[in-house]
C-alpha cells in the first residue's frame, strides 16, 4: 500500500464543503473525493470536545483518498463550524447527527453507496450506537468507551463546557452485531480503560482485530503509534471494502491479526 502518512501531514485540499441538516441545525462537513468513481465513503466521527480538524481525521482523509476511498469528516452539533449548541443529552444527539450524515453520504454524487466508520473516543461509541441502523461495511474504532461510566470522572470535570450535561449511555447490547471491526486502544490510556477495547473485541462478530498500543495514551501522542495507526486503519478500510460480507478472514487466529 502507499507510504504511511504521519498524523498532522496532509495535502492542501480541505475537501468539498457539505452541509447536513438535522434538528434545525446545519452540520459542517468536508468530503475528500478520490480521483476514481464510484467510491465507498468512510465517515469520520470525532471525540467529545474535538472537531473534524483533528490530526487523526486529516491524516485519514488524505490516506483514504490516495487509496481510492472517499472520506467525509464533519463537526458534530455545537463543535467546530457546525451550528447549534451542545445538546443537554449530547450522546443521543450525536447519534442522530451520524445517522443523518450517513444517509447523505450514501446518496452523494460519486459514491457507490457503501460506507465505513472511523470513530475516535466518544466518536467510537457513537459509531457503535449507529451501526445497527447504518450497517457500515467496515469500522475502525479508537479508544472508545462502552459505557459512560467508563470515562474517567476527572476528564469530564476538567471541561467547563460539559457542566450540567447528561452523558449517559451503555452499549453492551450493541456489540454482537458489529463486524469487519478493527479496535485500537492504548494500554496506558487514563481516560478510557483498555478493558473496554478488550470487551468490545470479545463481544463483536467476525471478522475483527484488536491492536493494543503498548504504552499508548488517550490522545495517541506517540509518533510511532500515529504513523502505524494511519497505515493499519487505511489498510483495514481498503480490504474491508474489497471483501464480501463477513469475508475479511482472521488469518492469524489471534486478537492481533494483520497488525
Amino acid at each position: 500500500m502507499n507510504r504511511p502518512t504521519r498524523i498532522g501531514a496532509m495535502d492542501d485540499g480541505r475537501g468539498e464543503p457539505i452541509r447536513v441538516h438535522i434538528d434545525g441545525s446545519a452540520l459542517a462537513g468536508w468530503l475528500h473525493r478520490p480521483a476514481r468513481h464510484p467510491f465507498p465513503v468512510v465517515i469520520g466521527v470525532h471525540g467529545l470536545l474535538s472537531s473534524a480538524d483533528s490530526p487523526k481525521q486529516l491524516a485519514l482523509a488524505e490516506a483514504c483518498r490516495a487509496m481510492r476511498i472517499g472520506y467525509l469528516r464533519f463537526d458534530q452539533r455545537g463543535c467546530g463550524r457546525s451550528q447549534g449548541r451542545m445538546a443537554q443529552a449530547p450522546f443521543a444527539a450525536r447519534v442522530r447527527d451520524l445517522l443523518a450524515v450517513g444517509a447523505q453520504a450514501r446518496k452523494t454524487a460519486g459514491s457507490d453507496g457503501r460506507i465505513g466508520f472511523f470513530g475516535s473516543s466518544l466518536g467510537a461509541a457513537v459509531c457503535i450506537a449507529a451501526a445497527r441502523d447504518l450497517d457500515p461495511a467496515v469500522m475502525v474504532l479508537y479508544a472508545g468507551p462502552l459505557k459512560s461510566r467508563s470515562i474517567a470522572p476527572a476528564a469530564l470535570a476538567a471541561a467547563p463546557r460539559l457542566a450540567g450535561l447528561r452523558l449517559a449511555f451503555d452499549l453492551s447490547d450493541r456489540l454482537a452485531g458489529l463486524h469487519h471491526l478493527l479496535v485500537i486502544h492504548g494500554t496506558a490510556d487514563s481516560i478510557v480503560p483498555v478493558a473496554d477495547a478488550e470487551a468490545l473485541y470479545a463481544a463483536a462478530g467476525h471478522p475483527k482485530s484488536l491492536w493494543r498500543q503498548a504504552g499508548g495514551d488517550h490522545p495517541m501522542s506517540d509518533p510511532v503509534h500515529q504513523t502505524r495507526f494511519v497505515s493499519q486503519a487505511v489498510d483495514w478500510f481498503a480490504r474491508g471494502f474489497a471483501a464480501g460480507p463477513r469475508d475479511l478472514s482472521d488469518k492469524s487466529g489471534g486478537s492481533d491479526c494483520f497488525l
